[in-house]
């Protein structure tokens, strides 16, 4: 069985038409975010541009999270104790992440899907330790 413990980082995305893949997409420039999975607890943080702004016009420069975590055969699940906040606040806040899992010995995808089950897109990383 392959393991999700160790460090990872994002290096793509897929889109979805419900189950197959229609699409990849590299990460932006400038962005980079790693992943750390250890003891059932999980670490993420996220940096971006200089010049990246969010909705409202504010420069976004990182955002972090730290929580538990559990796999199923299937599901990775992600529940989010505390982090910064951006991520904590608002109405669209939300700590409990279900993912479907692909997993495999240095490569895994987390892929949102909606109510009906359906894959939507998936957030791609390499084992970097």
């Amino acid at each position: 069985m392959h393991t999700i413990e160790g460090t990872w980082e994002l290096q793509s995305f897929y889109n979805f038409d419900g189950q197959n893949i229609v699409d990849t997409l590299p990460t932006d420039v400038g962005y980079r975010q790693v992943k750390m999975y250890y003891n059932g607890k999980v670490m993420w943080s996220r940096t971006t541009a200089e010049d990246t702004k969010d909705a409202d016009g504010n420069d976004v420069v990182g955002k972090f999270g730290y929580g538990t975590y559990k796999l199923t055969d299937t599901e990775l699940i992600e529940i989010i104790e505390y982090g910064d906040e951006g991520m904590l606040t608002g109405e669209d806040s939300v700590r409990t992440f279900v993912f479907e899992l692909w997993l495999e010995d240095d490569r895994y995808s987390q892929i949102n899907t909606d109510g009906e089950g359906n894959r939507i897109f998936s957030e791609n990383y390499i084992r970097i330790d």
